[in-house]
């Protein structure tokens, strides 16, 4: 099994998007990124995901090596440590460009209250099977956001990007992920499931940047790297997604002082 440390003792320097194919390095975010929900508060629904849900380990070429429980996934080690892991993230946009983002609900386990992307989760081992990340993306969409599935077709995601990424969390829960980012575009309807999600909001790229920097809830580390280095990007091109795609490379986010 791959594993990196994750503490909270990282230096955190300036952040770097590299275009190799993988670094071993990872990022530190130095977010307000404290809050986590405690055993006492973690809900049914969420304890039995912890238990339940096999993630899918695998290694820095994105192979996957084994799997473990979402428990196992996020929970940091005595000695720090917590296992590579692939994750997804679904940004959708509909017709008029505007990008659907949530607040996760306060029972979250991992970073309650935060602001995010439309969707993240993670694939999973179902009937011995691991699950590819559209049909995964499909499945959560539909559990966190009430969208029909047959709503949602596979032709209409574009997997953009892949990258590494790690935060310590709190030191109790934390992310070490192999992030496959996927761009929907879609006008359907949203019903929020409350054991996942507090709200959601449509912004326009015009707006995005003060969203952000006005928000007095923290900002998932994910959602964070992707705003800061990839999304406006992505979003001056999604009259032509197909021709920026980049599904081969793994980027990985490198602090300059590692």
């Amino acid at each position: 099994m791959l594993v990196r440390s994750v503490i909270a003792s990282y230096k955190c320097g300036r952040m770097l998007w590299n275009t190799a194919r993988v670094d071993k390095k990872f990022v530190c975010i130095n977010a307000a990124m404290n809050q986590s929900t405690e055993a006492g508060e973690i809900t049914d629904v969420q304890a039995a995901s912890l238990k339940n849900d096999m993630c899918l380990l695998v290694d820095e070429r994105d192979n996957v090596i084994g799997t473990a429980s979402k428990r196992e996934c996020h929970r940091v080690g005595p000695d720090g440590m917590v296992p590579l892991h692939r994750a997804f993230s679904v940004l959708m946009f509909n017709s008029a460009g505007e990008l659907l983002v949530q607040k996760r609900a306060s029972q979250k386990v991992t970073y309650p209250n935060a602001i995010t992307n439309t969707c993240c989760s993670h694939p999973l081992l179902i009937d011995g099977v691991p699950e590819d990340v559209t049909t995964a993306a499909i499945r959560r969409l539909n559990e966190e956001l009430g969208i029909p599935k047959q709503q949602l077709n596979r032709e209409d995601f574009t997997l953009i990007s892949r990258f590494i990424y790690a935060d310590p969390g709190d030191g109790v829960w934390g992310e070490y992920e192999l992030d496959h980012v996927l761009i929907l575009r879609s006008d359907v309807q949203v019903k929020p499931n409350p054991n996942e999600i507090e709200d959601v909001k449509y912004v326009a790229r015009s707006k995005m940047d003060s969203f952000i920097a006005n928000q007095k809830d923290p900002i998932t580390p994910w959602f964070k790297l992707i705003h800061q280095h990839m999304l406006p990007y992505w979003w001056d091109n999604l009259h032509r997604l197909k021709d920026i795609a980049e599904p081969d490379t793994i980027h990985s986010f490198v602090n300059k002082d590692l």
